[in-house]
């Protein structure tokens, strides 16, 4: 057999190999990864995003029901800090420093504003979508001794640039039912406005890289079986 024939056979091979993973499209069901970035504040000391920002970093967890709509577990550490005056009785402002270290948990679900996966003959699915989320979520803070329960939302685009492996950015955002996220009974509920207006409550931000890896491939469809 000449050089030729073998390098043509060679080129075959692989195709065929690419070929068939290229068709498989079948979509994992299970999501799993690491994140990390930079978070915010909002509240009571601070008015403006994007100020005093401090890193974060987690896991989540993510399922997948069909390639549009998913529901994902998500636990992250967050430190919260700034700066504050206060004045007093006596005409002399007291100013200083606070932080409060934030544990986050919450679920939230997810909507791909495309069929997200590997593209293959279903020219629908896409391996990048743009898509939203909102939940609900529970937190622990002033040195994990209060529980505060808020409402996660937010955008984000993933990245599909491997078989199993997802990229993802997002921008989230997280309302509190609480105006006590200082942990300063000064700047605890300051206007003593709790429970009047949600606009009033503390608000944390997170803008965050992940990589994520797929598991548990969706079973094959017996055509045999469906006669």
């Amino acid at each position: 057999m000449t050089i030729r024939a073998k390098i043509g056979l060679l080129l075959v091979a692989l195709v065929a190999c690419f070929s068939h993973a290229y068709a498989d499209e079948r979509m994992f069901h299970c999501e799993f990864g690491i994140e990390g970035g930079m978070g915010y504040y909002i509240g009571d000391a601070e008015s403006l995003p994007f100020k005093n920002i401090r890193e974060m970093y987690g896991a989540n967890f993510r399922y997948k029901f069909t390639p549009r709509w998913s529901l994902q577990v998500k636990g992250i550490m967050h430190n919260i800090r700034g700066t504050y005056k206060l004045g007093t009785d006596f005409g002399e402002p007291i100013s200083g420093n606070w932080s409060n270290q934030l544990v986050n948990l919450d679920v939230a679900a997810e909507f791909n504003f495309f069929r997200f996966g590997m593209q293959g003959y279903d020219r629908r699915v896409k391996p990048i979508t743009p898509y939203i989320l909102l939940g609900v979520g529970v937190c622990l803070h002033d040195k994990f001794h209060k529980i505060a329960a808020y409402m996660p939302f937010g955008v984000g685009v993933k990245w599909k640039f491997a078989p199993r492996w997802n990229l993802q950015l997002v921008w989230q955002n997280n309302l509190y039912f609480t105006d006590k996220l200082e942990a300063i009974p000064e700047l605890d509920d300051r206007y003593e406005l709790n429970g009047t207006n949600v606009f009033n409550c503390d608000i944390t931000g997170t803008i965050s890289v992940g990589l994520m890896f797929e598991f548990a491939k969706e079973k094959k469809i017996c055509r045999m079986c469906q006669r």
